[in-house]
């Protein structure tokens, strides 16, 4: 409670079933409405919020729009075998984990540090523990090497695994490393490049497409006619941070532009005010805006 504390100029006690708020000066009634929902998602669901989360919090009672994320922290998309609760932190995240449940195709995009990759695994594995899909395909382009690995040294997965981590990092954050070694060893969670979608047909899986900004226009084509009976997809991606030669050939952005009419086609767009890193990213990505809209102008 510091930080409320310190940002607000009072001094908040809990005693029993009552909570009491000290202050020389009036407080916004955001405040009040959100230390009351503190006390109802503990007692109710046993859900304490972390540090960033009353930060978010904070920043939205600030702005008067905390009716906005109301709502919001009691969202649970997993517990995971660690018993680590998973869920939305911004109002753009729920939206997206809203798409996801609702849709089978649903396309986000939003800067670094946005939940983008992370919810959609959650939702991937969520899906999985539920016996929902029998199989997560986690896939991406892998741009640096041209989808011609070939000539690298070492098995598939030895080739791909760097451009693979933020993948793995998300998996290892819900499930022990052996869980998820043995899950792959079984072919249960199958990560792979893009190029090896070809040709397929995915039945009965939850199917990640990250980095989607990197695809082609014909890339984006095929992985999108993958979809089969009892799938879903989400495709993920950064349009700020292309690699691709010709922005102008970038699948994810013409894939939004031509699909956006079909109603069971989600699309989210999350933005700096959905960055759940350490508070510094979002400074970053503002600083860099800036940067980008006095560049554009000179």
């Amino acid at each position: 409670m510091q930080e409320l504390d310190k940002d607000f100029g009072v001094k908040i006690r809990f005693t029993g079933e009552f909570l009491i708020i000290y202050s020389s000066t009036s407080y916004p009634p955001d405040l009040e409405i959100f230390l009351k929902d503190l006390v109802e998602l503990k007692r109710r669901k046993g859900i304490l919020l972390t540090r960033d989360e009353i930060r978010t919090a904070i920043q939205y009672i600030k702005q008067g729009e905390y009716n906005k994320l109301r709502g919001t922290f009691s969202e649970i998309i997993l517990i995971s075998p660690k018993g680590k609760r998973i869920k939305p932190k911004t109002p753009g995240q729920k939206k997206y984990i809203e798409l996801i449940r609702k849709k089978d195709m649903v396309f986000c995009i939003g800067p670094a540090g946005s939940g983008k990759t992370y919810l959609a695994v959650a939702s991937a594995l969520s899906y999985f523990l539920e016996k929902r899909v029998n199989r997560i395909i986690l896939t991406k382009p892998v741009v640096e090497a041209g989808e011609k690995l070939g000539f690298l040294p070492g098995t598939l997965l030895e080739k791909v695994d760097p451009h693979f981590r933020p993948l793995y990092d998300a998996l290892y954050d819900f499930m022990s490393v052996e869980k998820v070694n043995r899950l792959i060893e079984n072919n249960v969670i199958e990560i792979a490049p893009l190029a090896y979608m070809r040709g397929r047909t995915l039945n009965d899986s939850f199917i990640i497409l990250d980095e989607g900004q990197n695809t082609t226009n014909s890339q984006m084509k095929m992985f999108l006619t993958r979809l089969g009976f009892n799938s879903k997809v989400v495709i993920t991606g950064d349009i700020t941070q292309m690699d691709i030669p010709n922005p102008r050939d970038c699948g994810l952005i013409t894939a939004i532009n031509i699909l956006s009419g079909i109603e069971e086609i989600g699309i989210v767009k999350l933005d700096k005010e959905d960055i759940v890193r350490h508070f510094l990213v979002q400074e970053i990505v503002e600083a860099y805006e800036k940067f980008e809209e006095k560049k554009s102008k000179s």
